[in-house]
């Protein structure tokens, strides 16, 4: 069952019940009342998404504008890398995100992966709209050709894009599951040395609006993460052929390879920054696995890094151990509206 091909879903099948038989190659009509759904408490996710609603061009850059020039070259240039990372990462979940839903044969899922994927292509413009707020034409696609150029980067992501493209060019429920994993660990730990990064250039009162706007991307992150570990056991449920040994092994490989190759990353792109301590930072990507993996059902790989050795960022960003943060009252990162005068409209 999990290697057989999965087709896409038909757009309406009345015939069929509104109550999808399965998440995947399964019966629905595709009609959704949310009321009758196979996972009623997903509900409560998708109110949760859609209420994280924001707009990047509402950020104030000014300050950032003004501060850039003064930032060390260390901090300026792990900034422009930082940024083309997110933005490698964040283009494809738009994609990702709506090719899953294709295959979905319950609505909800369909839904849910609608506003996420909604929620992608805001983060990867607001990754356009703080660089050109800060840096010439030139810079901003200096940047975005990170992806695509440095070796670091390339092989830090060769994993993810092999998977993704595997769904792309196989979509089995194997297939589909392997991608989940993969969007876990995307949602779930490959951002979160970039976001430490301007994180700690807040605590400095540097670049804060910078690190507002990345603030809202990791709050929405962590919602999509819950719905991504949610939908993995769910699958897994109704798939109980591919709950074995061999690809619990699998995932567990790849988060130990993908904590490896983020420590790589993190030590290329912020040895040099004041502020960060690489021992620390590999204790947080560690923590941020270990997270990842308890959401999934599975269990910790790294016992000692079970609590967060990086506190001071729960001032800055929502997280799930029940420390709310309201970003509108936090005095030294504000939340303006603007007009057109970030330049963005020069892009």
């Amino acid at each position: 069952m999990s290697k057989a091909l999965l087709e896409k879903a038909k757009t309406l099948e009345p015939l069929h019940p509104n109550k999808s038989t399965a998440l995947f190659g399964g019966e629905s009509s595709g009609i959704l009342n949310w009321n009758n759904i196979a996972y009623p408490h997903w509900y409560k996710i998708y109110k949760r998404l859609i209420g994280n609603y924001w707009q990047a061009d509402e950020i104030n850059m000014s300050a950032d504008v003004r501060q850039f020039a003064d930032l060390t070259r260390s901090e300026r240039d792990a900034y422009l890398k930082v940024i083309g990372l997110l933005s490698t990462l964040d283009a494809p979940q738009t994609r990702t995100a709506l090719l899953i839903s294709l295959y979905a044969t319950d609505p909800s899922v369909q839904s849910i992966m609608a506003v996420i994927a909604q929620q992608e292509a805001v983060h990867n413009e607001s990754y356009s709209y703080v660089l050109s707020s800060v840096v010439s034409l030139d810079e901003q696609n200096m940047s975005f050709e990170l992806g695509r150029q440095d070796s670091v980067l390339l092989k830090r992501n060769k994993k993810l894009t092999q998977q993704y493209n595997a769904f792309v060019e196989n979509p089995t429920v194997e297939n589909l599951q392997k991608t989940l994993v993969y969007t876990a660990l995307l949602e779930g730990m490959f951002f979160y040395s970039g976001f430490a990064f301007f994180y700690n250039l807040a605590r400095q009162n540097k670049m804060v609006g910078t690190s507002t706007m990345i603030s809202y991307i990791n709050r929405d992150e962590l919602e999509h993460g819950r719905f991504i570990s949610e939908l993995f056991r769910a699958v897994l449920a109704e798939n109980p052929d591919m709950n074995n040994a061999a690809f619990t092994d699998w995932v567990y490989e790849q988060f130990r390879m993908s904590v490896e190759l983020e420590m790589e990353w993190s030590n290329y792109v912020l040895a040099d920054v004041d502020g960060i301590d690489t021992d620390e930072m590999t204790g947080y990507v560690k923590y941020r696995a270990n997270k990842m993996l308890r959401m999934m059902g599975l269990s910790e790989l790294y016992p000692d890094f079970t609590d967060n050795p990086m506190k001071w960022i729960r001032a800055y960003v929502d997280n799930f151990d029940g420390t709310k943060t309201d970003f509108f009252e936090q005095k030294s990162r504000q939340y303006t509206k603007t007009s057109d005068m970030n330049g963005f409209d020069d892009l």
